[in-house]
């Protein structure tokens, strides 16, 4: 066999198994392939899925793509929705269809989401040297593009010659199926080794089952944390996405109901709860509700369950202001156990751990004075949800109105899919989750252009799921015109392929979310308008509205578009236009709607901070008054040592 063909064979023969409870379930690994291809793969990996093709398609099913990052953000979305038990593999070619992948890698290890890339490589031979496409670097000839995956991969390796496949696949699916270490595994398969023949063992390609690792809690670990909750008197549990991929949300819910602790959640961590769950605070930090940073403000001890505590669930480390707060870390992944120096870290899986935490806490719950407080905090943030979705502005509405209509037009099992801009942060603190499932932002990385194919891979996840009994799902993308126009072109692949997308584009002429931070930093909004040129100032900041149609762009990529205009009905006709694409058969490919919105008027407040260095001089009047706030909120930062 080549390289290459061994390469396809033996991922259409691995297995995940995981086991939750008393069940087993058993997935492929790799469902499928991604590539575009160059003259870097289209004799190696192109010939060897168009072989397997003919044999039999199932073998390993090829997807086509119009962006190799967008590629990865497809393989995102479904390890995302599969809960990291399966994934796709991406074939490029070398030089630029190899760099294309580096932002997708960096979104999956920083999300822990696992992504195989396949990237090609220049000519381990250097028969013919230089080649088109090759870098050069005088002080050490052996390093190429490719080297740029290192500091972005979980795992890394080179196949420079056929007899090394076997340990680089087998150490690189190691780490993609490890719940603790899981993010882009990338390995460099140079385009003259993918076409080379060599003798290719059985049992290499035997199927073979990679066991999802699931840690139990450390009894002394449960003891000690145990002590701790029974002595705090305003205790907080901030969830993150290690509860769901742990399938803990049920244990969690259990454990709230138990003690009487509140549960705020990160980003990742949107479905643990259903938003009206009488101990959901919701999201916590910079783009929480004023109901979980109002507990947390208060809280002497933070458990925190599968959440890497980036720095807007702790607010840039102002959020909690106790001065005697600790912290119970659980999490399967060392690194964010110990996190914030807490001499409470339990590294397990997070339903493991609230399994024994359960069994450990009978008969303890929180006073009646906190129960009190959590409901009084919910329900003032409630209202001010229902007055943000029901405020009619006109002739554009408000984001704000434009995410409730969203919100009452999708069912519960749906799926909203953002990433980046203003709505991620609205989203955070008003979307109203009831599945589990419902709720995917990438917000690790937060990557324009991640909506459209993050979206798809999704929907294909979703897709699968309902072929196999499970949820019928709609999948939303709600996305801003300048994440749209990063990437928007996977619409094609939509097209292609007959995917059921439902996009919802808002256009706000520019950049919403940093024009509102620019301004508070008191930089003018600054370079987030979409203008045309002033040429004597050399300022896009007051010219005319560009005359893009972005709904009409759609429609040229054959997309089925309904635009909403403005003014007093757009949030009824925007309602109806989404339970009408909701209402579209399966396969009859994707719907746009179109919709403007004020980038004017904000969200709710969430009463919290986020920290953006201010100039400490300068000669705008703005900036200077936006360094003595910036100055007031820095002296409430803390180390967080507990």
């Amino acid at each position: 066999m080549t390289v290459a063909q061994a390469v396809v064979e033996y991922l259409s023969k691995q297995y995940t198994v995981d086991r939750i409870g008393a069940e087993d379930y058993r997935e492929r690994l790799i469902p499928g392939t991604f590539g575009i291809f160059g003259h870097g793969n289209v004799a190696g990996v192109g010939q060897a899925l168009k072989q397997y093709q003919q044999l039999d398609p199932a073998i390993m099913p090829y997807y086509q793509g119009r962006n190799e990052q967008a590629q990865v953000h497809q393989a995102v979305g479904y390890a995302r929705h599969t809960r990291r038990r399966q994934t796709f593999a991406i074939s490029t070619s070398i030089g630029p269809g190899s760099s294309n992948l580096l932002t997708g890698a960096a979104l999956a290890t920083t999300n822990r989401l696992p992504v195989l890339l396949l990237p090609s490589d220049t000519f381990a031979t250097r028969a013919a040297d230089p080649v088109l496409q090759q870098l050069e670097q005088p002080y050490a000839y052996d390093i190429t593009v490719n080297d740029a995956f290192r500091p972005l991969s979980k795992f890394f390796d080179r196949v420079s010659r056929p007899e090394q496949l076997f340990s680089a696949f087998h150490h690189g699916l190691r780490v993609l199926t490890d719940p603790a270490e899981t993010g882009s595994v990338t390995i460099s398969l140079p385009q003259d080794v993918q076409a080379e023949a060599f003798d290719v063992p059985e049992e290499f390609l035997a199927e073979r089952e990679w066991r999802i690792r699931r840690p139990e809690a450390d009894d002394e670990d449960i003891r000690r944390a145990a002590e701790a909750i029974r002595a705090a008197k305003r205790p907080l549990i901030i969830a993150g996405g290690g509860v769901l991929y742990a399938y803990a949300n049920e244990e969690l819910a259990a454990f709230a109901e138990l003690t009487g602790i509140p549960v705020g959640n990160t980003q990742a961590g949107v479905g643990v709860l259903p938003w009206d769950h009488k101990f959901s605070l919701g999201a916590i930090g910079s783009t929480g509700t004023t109901a979980a940073n109002a507990i947390a403000a208060e809280a002497d001890l933070i458990i925190g369950i599968g959440t890497r505590y980036e720095d807007f669930t702790t607010a840039s480390r102002t959020a909690f202001q106790n001065p005697d707060v600790k912290f119970i870390n659980i999490n399967v992944a060392a690194i964010d156990a110990y996190k914030h120096g807490t001499s409470l870290p339990i590294v397990a899986d997070a339903r493991k751990a609230l399994v024994k935490l359960n069994q450990a806490l009978g008969g303890y719950r929180v006073g009646a004075d906190l129960e009190a407080t959590i409901a009084a905090e919910k329900k003032r943030w409630d209202a001010t949800v229902d007055e943000a979705f029901d405020t009619r502005f006109t002739p554009l509405p408000a984001q704000n109105e434009i995410i409730g209509a969203t919100s009452r037009a999708m069912d519960a099992a749906d799926v909203v899919i953002c990433a980046a801009g203003s709505l991620p942060g609205d989203l955070h603190k008003m979307w109203r989750v009831r599945d589990p499932f419902g709720y995917h932002v990438e917000y690790a990385y937060s990557c324009m252009g991640y909506e459209i194919p993050g979206g798809l891979g999704v929907k294909r996840a979703a897709l699968a799921e309902a072929a196999r009994g499970g949820e019928q799902r709609d999948v939303v993308v709600m996305v801003g015109d300048g994440s749209y126009l990063m990437m928007h072109t996977e619409l094609v692949t939509a097209v292609a392929e007959r995917i059921k997308l439902i996009v919802v584009l808002i256009q706000n002429h520019g950049y919403a979310s940093i024009g509102s931070l620019s301004e508070s930093l008191g930089s003018q909004r600054f370079g987030t308008q979409y203008r045309a040129l002033n040429e004597e100032q050399h300022s896009f900041d007051e010219g005319e509205t560009l005359p893009v149609d972005l709904a009409l762009n759609a429609e040229s990529l054959g997309v089925k578009v309904v635009r909403i205009e403005p003014g007093e009905k757009v949030i009824a006709e925007l309602e109806q236009a989404i339970r009408d694409a909701k209402a579209a058969p399966e396969r009859s490919g994707p719907i746009l709607i179109h919709v403007e919105s004020d980038p004017l008027l904000d969200a709710p407040s969430s009463e919290s901070w986020w920290d953006v260095p201010v100039s400490q001089v300068s000669d705008l009047d703005s900036t200077q008054q936006a360094f003595k706030t910036y100055t007031d909120h820095k002296n409430r930062q803390r180390k967080l040592l507990g």
